[in-house]
């Protein structure tokens, strides 16, 4: 278990998930590298699903740093999250997208022949399906010490800045980072955000910049506004 790892996740989900982005997440014969994710935050969050407190169903959103949390979408699709921040506050980061590293054959076997390689983990439930997460077997489990199904790991290079200086700290300095735009125009920053997708109400408008992802890899999944948001 990485202490690096720990620092990062004991901060709440709005301010440790753009560093969860290149991490990868390793289990059941695939590796996928973490390109989108959301960040909910229950305390303050009217999207998250801890905003009214704990219940059976979202009661391990509520677990200490580096639980799964699954929850299913539209009755169908698994949904990943990784949980942070001190335990009992409902912090968790959704994995939206990824990269399948490893793995690419038991990933396209689950999600189909056809799926285009960068489209097998492109949104959460074909995340969840790529990974073969299950619903009622993994919430709950570890993604730290290696008891449960699967492991987090960092990207290369932030154990060690996460080692020296504190996690806000480093957050901040991934997102100001830049990368060449294309041809002709100006640096571009590495990591993007915004709004969430899908979020009804002020929790998918523009006070909620809580999704990140990778600017311009192939694998994030396309921005799809609630026709109730409100900014």
């Amino acid at each position: 278990m990485s202490d690096a790892l720990l620092a990062l996740l004991a901060e709440p989900a709005p301010v440790c998930a753009p560093a969860l982005l290149g991490a990868t997440i390793t289990g059941r014969g695939v590796t996928l590298r973490i390109t989108e994710v959301e960040a909910y935050w229950g305390p303050t969050d009217p999207g998250s699903h801890g905003h009214r407190g704990p219940t059976p169903r979202n009661r391990h959103l509520f677990g200490p740093p580096g639980t799964l949390y699954a929850y299913r979408s539209y009755g169908i699709h698994t949904c990943v999250n990784v949980v942070s921040g001190p335990e009992g506050t409902s912090s968790g980061s959704l994995l939206r997208a990824a990269e399948v590293v490893d793995g690419i054959e038991v990933a396209r076997a689950r999600r189909g022949p056809s799926v285009a390689d960068v489209a097998l983990a492109r949104g959460p439930g074909n995340l969840g399906q790529a990974l073969g997460a299950v619903l009622g077997e993994d919430d709950g489990t570890s993604l730290l010490d290696g008891s449960g199904p699967f492991r987090l790991v960092l990207a290369p290079g932030l154990e060690a800045r996460l080692a020296s200086a504190d996690p806000a700290d480093v957050v901040a300095e991934l997102l100001a980072e830049t990368v060449a735009g294309p041809a002709g125009t100006a640096p571009v920053r590495r990591i993007s955000r915004g709004p969430r997708t899908g979020v009804a109400g002020v929790a998918g408008g523009a006070s909620f910049p809580w999704r990140s992802w990778r600017t311009g890899d192939p694998t994030v999944s396309p921005y799809r506004r609630h026709r109730r948001a409100v900014d």
